[in-house]
């Protein structure tokens, strides 16, 4: 699908390459390739006189296959973070191509970035009044977006904080385990964002488009402040997911050696008892306690009194 926005207005329109002879509009600022068909690519191609990356390229991890200038064009793809409400957060690649006054977009999901962006063009229009503005306002919009994931996963974290060092301790920790490996999934995916929007806001830099403004370029720098904070968050927050992971697996530890206590108490407490009983269940001859007529009840009280000895014993040394 294309999807065109022409300069300071809300609303997008839906292009019909198929139609005889199309070309782009005037005055259009935005072109949005959302799962372009070949068919499609090759109409914006034509239109524009650039080449448009394809799906497999704009996945290539190299930074020269990401971060290029052609032709007159600057192409600029980023990794974005979606799905984060979900249980497996994902992230995928969004590519933004420069050609002179127009913005060109390329993505094959659906970034909360973009309708938020839409909704805000609906109370300012004047954001898309180039290529340029809606290239800066729009990765302004993506930078936000990742911070708002960044926020929910860091309050998420001090929920499962405040659970595990609750007076009350879970009965269950296998949830908060999940839980915190869901998060630090959902935080290397937001940190791998923020790097290469870094990388991305880096190289805008040399786009003849950005050089030419110089409110752009401010705009840009203090992008890239935001981001570098953002980073330094999200190393915090790491290492805050790490002391959770290892005090709730200290927990259980303690919580295993605990019951292993108690079996062990129970264990020694059972032994003079067992020894009492096994010593007069052997059938010898000359046992001259088994015709005693106190010889059973004594037997008792000695296994009673034998049993209850190591008990207060380490109740008194507060093993238990």
């Amino acid at each position: 699908m294309i999807r065109l926005l022409r300069a300071s207005h809300a609303q997008f329109e839906n292009a019909d390459v198929t139609a005889q002879g199309w070309k782009l509009p005037l005055g259009a600022v935005w072109i949005d390739l959302v799962d372009p068909t070949r068919e499609e690519e090759l109409a914006v191609e034509k239109a524009l006189g650039v080449l448009l990356p394809t799906r497999e390229e704009m996945a290539e991890i190299e930074v020269s296959s990401r971060l290029y200038q052609e032709d007159g064009a600057t192409y600029m793809t980023a990794m974005l973070l979606h799905k984060s409400g979900g249980d497996i957060p994902a992230s995928d690649p969004l590519t933004f191509v420069l050609v002179g006054e127009r913005l060109v977009t390329i993505r094959y999901f659906e970034p909360k970035s973009f309708p938020i962006f839409e909704a805000q063009l609906q109370r300012q229009p004047e954001l898309c009044i180039s290529g340029v503005s809606t290239f800066v306002n729009l990765l302004e919009a993506v930078v936000d977006r990742t911070a708002d994931n960044l926020e929910f996963t860091s309050a998420e974290v001090e929920t499962i904080s405040s659970e595990i060092f609750a007076s009350r301790k879970p009965s269950n920790y296998e949830p908060i385990l999940n839980r915190l490996g869901i998060n630090q999934t959902a935080n290397n995916k937001v940190r791998d964002s923020l790097v290469s929007l870094s990388r991305l806001i880096g190289f805008a830099h040399f786009a003849n488009q950005i050089e030419e403004s110089q409110e752009a370029r401010d705009h840009l720098e203090s992008m890239q402040r935001d981001i570098q904070s953002l980073t330094d968050h999200s190393s915090y927050l790491s290492g805050n997911i790490t002391f959770l992971l290892d005090a709730a697996l200290g927990l259980i530890n303690i919580e295993q050696n605990s019951i292993i206590k108690i079996f062990s108490i129970v264990t020694v407490a059972i032994m003079p008892p067992t020894l009492v009983g096994a010593i007069y269940g052997m059938n010898f001859e000359h046992m001259p306690e088994l015709h005693w007529t106190t010889g059973y009840p004594l037997a008792i009280l000695l296994m009673v009194v034998s049993g209850f000895a190591p008990l207060i014993w380490f109740k008194r040394k507060g093993w238990f």
